[in-house]
């Protein structure tokens, strides 16, 4: 056990002076490393499987092969930060964690699938050194300008989608004041309106009033006079 601790000491140093590695997987057994990480440490690793071809007698990149990656921390009861399972394509596969506490953490890949378990088997029984997975990991630990340069297309296109969304915001946001100002020309043009109307109907009652008053007037003068005749 101390010999394997030993030996993933000195893998994990390799590691933080190496932009990339390689190792062998042999069947479904998980291959495990050390690295000591200080608080709140960013890491961001990528890897790609690919699986022993006895045809071509080389590693090809095959959909029947899984890896699975887990991040535990050892000094607090191996509580498990990462786990995710992901197949081999042609695009490498990430992983990210954010070191919570400073203290040693423990990362395995585990292969998985028809390949790894029939490559295991007949790696094993043919005593073939090495492994029937090749596992390419490469580990970016704490390097916030490799993360950043890695990211930027999208970090780019978020921000072009942002502005886009900012602009069509601003179009709103005129087309909003546009609007209330013509709601309240037609209000005052409704209201003036209104009151115009309102005058003139009582312009009219009037001019009607004093018709009727003076006819009512006209009409008893004439009948007065009727009367005395």
């Amino acid at each position: 056990m101390k010999s394997f601790l030993a030996a993933t000491l000195a893998l994990s140093s390799l590691l933080s002076s190496t932009q990339a590695l390689y190792f062998y997987l042999d069947g479904t057994a998980p291959k495990c490393f050390y690295e000591d990480l200080p608080k709140d440490t960013l890491v961001v690793g990528t890897y790609q499987a690919e699986a022993y071809n006895t045809q071509t007698q080389s590693y090809i990149v095959t959909s029947d092969l899984s890896i699975q990656v887990t991040v535990d921390e050892t000094f607090d009861n191996d509580h498990r930060v990462v786990t995710q399972t992901s197949p081999s394509s042609n695009t490498p596969s990430k992983f990210t964690f954010s070191a919570a506490d400073a203290g040693l953490h423990r990362l395995c890949f585990t292969p998985s699938g028809p390949a790894a378990v029939s490559l295991g088997g007949w790696f094993s029984a043919a005593g073939v050194t090495g492994g029937g997975v090749k596992l390419t990991v490469d580990l970016a630990i704490g390097e916030t300008s490799k993360i950043e340069s890695e990211d930027k297309s999208k970090i780019d296109s978020i921000v072009a989608k942002v502005r886009e969304l900012n602009g069509r915001l601003n179009d709103i946001r005129r087309e909003q004041v546009f609007q209330r100002e013509r709601e309240a020309e037609f209000r005052d043009q409704s209201e003036s309106t209104n009151s115009k109307i309102v005058r003139w109907t009582l312009i009219q009652l009037t001019v009607l009033a004093v018709t009727c008053a003076w006819q009512l007037s006209h009409l008893r003068s004439f009948f007065i006079k009727q009367k005395l005749t």
